[in-house]
């Protein structure tokens, strides 16, 4: 397999490494892209570099190069996951403003109807917001905020992290064993 992790602004930066981590794990072939506020959220809340947070990734892509592969439709690719996927980002994907390699990557996903699963980190929620996270979710697009789970009984905010990552790779249909299922029980 093939994806592509976008890294932006929002709060929630360990869940994309989480998610890398898995990933790596999984032996997914992965495609980073970090905006310039997703690197200061990842050294800020993380304490890691792009240096660092890249070592997790297959391939690393500076988010102003619109020559990597991953700008194109003939890059086969499984899925992208944008986590955490900031308002504006999710504004530009919203509205086909591919003014970086980042949202270029989400056009050519949703133009090729590839899974894309946005994470985003915002509360509360404007009527803004929630008008083009609708659009989005019209037209196939995931829109997973980070909403812990509590029927699992997390006992630290790690296993809050996992769940919602494997939750993640459950979107992309990437199997995993890190989701503790509901029994109904």
């Amino acid at each position: 397999m093939r994806v592509i992790v976008g890294i932006t602004g929002g709060s929630g930066a360990i869940y994309a490494v989480s998610l890398l981590k898995a990933l790596k794990e999984l032996n997914v072939e992965t495609h980073l892209i970090v905006s310039k506020m997703g690197e200061f959220v990842l050294n800020h809340e993380c304490d890691l570099s792009i240096e660092e947070i890249s070592k997790l990734a297959s391939y690393q892509y500076n988010n102003d190069d619109f020559r990597a592969p991953i700008a194109s439709g003939s890059f086969k690719t499984d899925g992208m996951v944008v986590v955490p996927c900031s308002m504006k980002t999710l504004s530009a994907i919203a509205n086909g403003y591919s003014d970086s390699l980042l949202t270029r990557a989400c056009d050519v996903v949703i133009k090729e109807s590839k899974k894309l699963v946005l994470v985003p980190r915002e509360t509360p929620l404007s009527p803004i917001h929630l008008d083009n996270m609708l659009k989005l979710s019209k037209i196939g697009i995931k829109i997973l905020p980070p909403i812990a789970s509590f029927y699992n009984h997390p006992s630290s905010i790690e296993d809050i992290i996992i769940q919602f990552t494997g939750r993640i790779l459950d979107n992309l249909n990437i199997e995993n064993n890190l989701v503790n299922r509901w029994d109904g029980r």
